[in-house]
């Protein structure tokens, strides 16, 4: 018995290191997986808290509430709204969570109406058109501007939009042809338009600002206003707000629909306001023309109107109403250097400094300049004795040329 114990003592002992050379490579094991599947984890959370960036891009009628509108969205109701020069950049952030990253929005104004309309390429182009957004603001109190505000900017949106789609179409991408699924999507297969529509290829939004001031006008014009306005949306595809910065349930509206354009947030309710009484709420794909009309033409005028289109026929219509002022000159902006907003003390400080460097030179210049000139001048001159001392001699020889001719011989 003490013999057995013995052995079976000695194959315990024996048998322990094997034991304990096994567990430390079990547990290096785990230890491996535990890494790996933390390793994968991060990057999971990675890829899904990355910050996704959008563009917004504001146009619309000079001093017609661009700025006010995305000082609101951007929650900065305290800042001052400055005049907007040329092409201006700002950005905003959205945070989605805990962890999760932050949604970034690129937001490009443009000033001056349509006279900087060539402007437009810089903010859209290959590489931003796939998240891109535009927003058009029609000041409601300046009747007489609102469609030709609305038909340049309108085309040339359009131009380098389709200019950008049909170089991605060169290069075999398949993203022009997404974005306009995308875009008639919106109005469903079986729409009763759907033969007279043309959608814009990225998310459009019609903002009539300065409600306040266009709700005392005569009822009959507000109602042609509301009606074109619904039509020019309609057509292309668009969404059509009113708001007032003096009215913050309408400004409210109008920051949750620019919210859903830059962040991708749940979308406004459909359901809309197609009163010309009261400010104007049109989703996108909700209107129809049957609901809007037809083109308010006087009775008058009806012999005299002659149109190709409808589109025509409802820029004769409202012109009858309205008649269009004069086209917008591009004026040449105040040097934005001068601009008190615009300060910078370091930038400032050497473009004065270059600013009297180029006036000396100028000065150094002109003076050079005068003093050749007077050389030229005193060695033309010099010159020009020198060729009538020349001439003269040479008169004079030939005078004594010819009397000595002259005499007779001896």
């Amino acid at each position: 018995k003490r013999e057995r114990e013995r052995e079976n003592c000695s194959q315990r002992v024996a048998g322990a290191p094997t034991q304990l050379a096994t567990m430390p490579q079990d547990t290096d094991e785990s230890r491996r997986k535990d890494v790996w599947a933390r390793a994968l984890q991060e990057r999971q959370q990675q890829q899904h808290g990355s910050e996704e960036e959008r563009t917004v891009i504001l146009v619309g009628s000079k001093q017609g509430g661009k700025t006010t509108l995305l000082m609101r969205f951007l929650d900065r109701p305290r800042d001052k709204p400055k005049p907007t020069t040329a092409l201006e950049y700002t950005f905003g952030r959205r945070s989605r969570g805990h962890d999760l990253g932050k949604d970034i929005v690129h937001s490009w104004e443009l000033a001056g109406g349509t006279s900087l309309a060539s402007l437009i390429d810089t903010p859209i182009s290959a590489a931003t058109i796939r998240n891109s957004s535009v927003v058009l603001c029609l000041d409601l109190s300046k009747p007489n501007e609102l469609w030709n505000t609305q038909e340049r900017l309108l085309k040339a949106l359009r131009n380098r939009v389709e200019k950008v789609l049909s170089d991605l179409t060169a290069k075999d991408s398949r993203l022009p042809q997404h974005l306009r699924k995308k875009a008639w999507h919106k109005f469903g297969e079986n729409h009763p338009d759907k033969d007279l529509l043309d959608p814009f290829p990225v998310p459009l939004l019609f903002v009539g600002t300065k409600y306040d001031v266009f709700q005392d006008m005569e009822p009959e014009k507000r109602k042609v206003v509301c009606r074109t306005l619904r039509f020019i949306a309609h057509c292309n595809g668009a969404s059509l707000l009113f708001t007032s910065d003096q009215d913050d349930g309408l400004m409210s509206k109008c920051r949750a629909l620019l919210s859903h354009f830059a962040f991708k947030t749940s979308a406004p309710s459909r359901s809309g306001s197609y009163d010309h009484t009261q400010p104007l709420i049109v989703p996108v794909g909700s209107d129809s023309l049957n609901g809007i009309g037809a083109p308010p033409v006087p009775t008058e005028d009806i012999g005299s109107v002659s149109a190709r289109n409808p589109v025509d026929l409802w820029k004769a219509a409202y012109g009858s109403f309205f008649p269009p002022t004069k086209a917008e000159t591009q004026a040449i902006p105040d040097d934005p250097a001068s601009n008190a907003q615009f300060a910078e003390p370091d930038v400032d400080a050497m473009r004065t400094q270059k600013d009297e460097e180029l006036e000396r030179y100028r000065r150094q210049a002109d003076r050079r300049a005068r003093e050749l000139a007077a050389k030229h001048a005193a060695g033309s001159d010099r010159r020009s004795r020198r060729s009538d001392k020349g001439s003269s001699s040479e008169s004079s020889s030939r005078r004594k040329s010819s009397r000595s001719s002259k005499k007779p011989p001896a």
